[in-house]
């Protein structure tokens, strides 16, 4: 425990003490809807399911974003014939893990970053390789781990200027934690001369894993339904938006109806559950509005759609010619990830706040793909833009998609990268098997 500063031993002490408050925590985010009612044990650690009789790789991944990422290297590790368990924190990634998971990896709440949690997770699962995607540095998480010799390392690790800003402040903490990685597999150079900085020991870049990750899927029948619904209209959507982002979105939906009559604006919220405030903000406004967690379909009296439903962007990117990513118009949130629509022929629109994934998006700028919209006018000009001109739209598409094939490759770099621990994970095992 020496060397890692007066901070971090406060934030041990503290979380073990307030372990009350963080039971007082989990009940208010239920009420609130942030919590799986019937898995809310897992967040204090108990297991639901039995440990698998084999090596096992426990990955990590905060939210929908981080657990998408991952699915590429779950498969291989699955085929490669490790037990994998897969830990988020949220009611939305769980249920996207529920739709995409292969068949057998288990997933699980991760608990909260308390002693007695943790050591309670890691008591029944015994990981035997933790892989933590991006930049979830949890001490009590790597402490118990290295208490344990589990090997931990950062994949499609990130240190965002802001985050290394707070981090730097902190020497002796950020260098002790992130000595608890066994790697650090950097997305880029930027990310892995900041993660160096600050004190971690092995780092390489490996690329990121989000351009491995396959495209979205959809289901055959319901898009054939949906297609024929839409068959004829410009269609263009503006997925996982957030609060702040449904206004402007609206307001260009507005800008350019009088243009194109038959115009089919879809918002796909980034939390499902704000469907019905999208909705009373169509209708105050006298937009013909649909949900389609309600049963609702994109019908030819209906003017904006609400995609208010989990694991379904993949219908609606491939519905769509223009794709706008939100949470690039309001502060704060950084942007997410444009992959997705690119793979799947969609032109692309962002907001100036793209700080989360400020390389991806300079990419697909500089080759064509995609272009920036600062605010509801300019997001309103460059749809119609698009929409009024498809071969210009579909040039865009094509350069979108060409580039996020020509940054691919992370994942074999990842996983050349693990090899010597998978082989030791391997090896360790059938040596303790009687």
């Amino acid at each position: 425990m020496s060397g890692k500063g007066a901070i971090l031993r406060t934030y041990r002490y503290a979380t073990a003490l307030l372990e009350p408050a963080a039971a007082g925590l989990l009940l208010w985010r239920r009420r609130r809807g942030k919590e799986d009612l019937a898995r809310h044990a897992e967040r204090r650690g108990h297991a639901s399911v039995k440990r698998p009789n084999k090596p096992l790789v426990w990955l990590h991944g905060a939210s929908v974003g981080e657990t998408v990422t991952l699915l590429p290297l779950i498969a291989k590790l699955q085929k490669r014939g490790f037990a994998v368990l897969v830990t988020s924190g949220t009611v939305t990634s769980a249920r996207l893990m529920a739709a995409r998971l292969p068949g057998g990896v288990i997933h699980q709440y991760i608990p909260l970053d308390v002693p007695r949690y943790m050591r309670r997770f890691m008591d029944h699962w015994r990981p035997d390789l933790c892989l933590i995607c991006e930049s979830e540095i949890w001490p009590n998480l790597l402490i118990e781990a290295q208490r344990r010799a589990i090997p931990v390392v950062m994949v499609n690790g990130r240190m965002s200027e802001r985050s290394f800003a707070r981090w730097y402040k902190m020497p002796k903490t950020s260098r002790f934690l992130l000595s608890c990685f066994e790697a650090c597999l950097a997305q880029s150079q930027g990310d892995a001369e900041r993660l160096a900085q600050l004190g971690a020991p092995r780092v390489s870049v490996a690329g990121n894993l989000k351009f491995d990750v396959p495209a979205p899927p959809a289901d055959s029948d319901t898009l054939a339904i949906l297609d024929g619904q839409t068959t004829g209209r410009p269609v263009w959507i503006a997925a996982s938006t957030h609060p702040g982002e449904d206004e402007l979105v609206l307001a260009a939906h507005l800008a350019i109806k009088p243009y194109l009559p038959k115009l089919l604006t879809i918002i796909a919220p980034r939390h499902p559950q704000r469907g019905p405030e999208i909705e009373a903000l169509a209708e105050a406004n006298e937009v013909a509005v649909s949900r389609r967690a309600t049963g609702g379909s994109p019908e030819r009296t209906i003017d904006l759609y609400v995609a208010d439903t989990v694991n379904e962007l993949g219908l609606f990117y491939r519905l769509s010619q223009v794709a706008f990513l939100g949470g690039s118009l309001v502060e704060g949130i950084g942007g997410h990830n444009p992959i997705e629509p690119a793979k799947l022929g969609c032109a692309l629109l962002h907001g100036p706040y793209v700080h989360n994934n400020a390389e991806i998006f300079a990419a697909f700028d500089r080759d064509g793909g995609s272009r920036e919209a600062a605010d509801a006018q300019a997001l309103a000009g460059a749809v119609h833009r698009w929409l009024n001109n498809p071969a210009e739209a579909r040039q865009a598409a094509r350069a979108a998609a060409q580039t996020a094939t020509e940054l691919g490759g992370a994942l074999n770099r990842t996983l050349h990268a693990i090899e010597p621990l998978l082989m030791r994970v391997a090896l360790g095992q059938r040596e303790s098997a009687p």
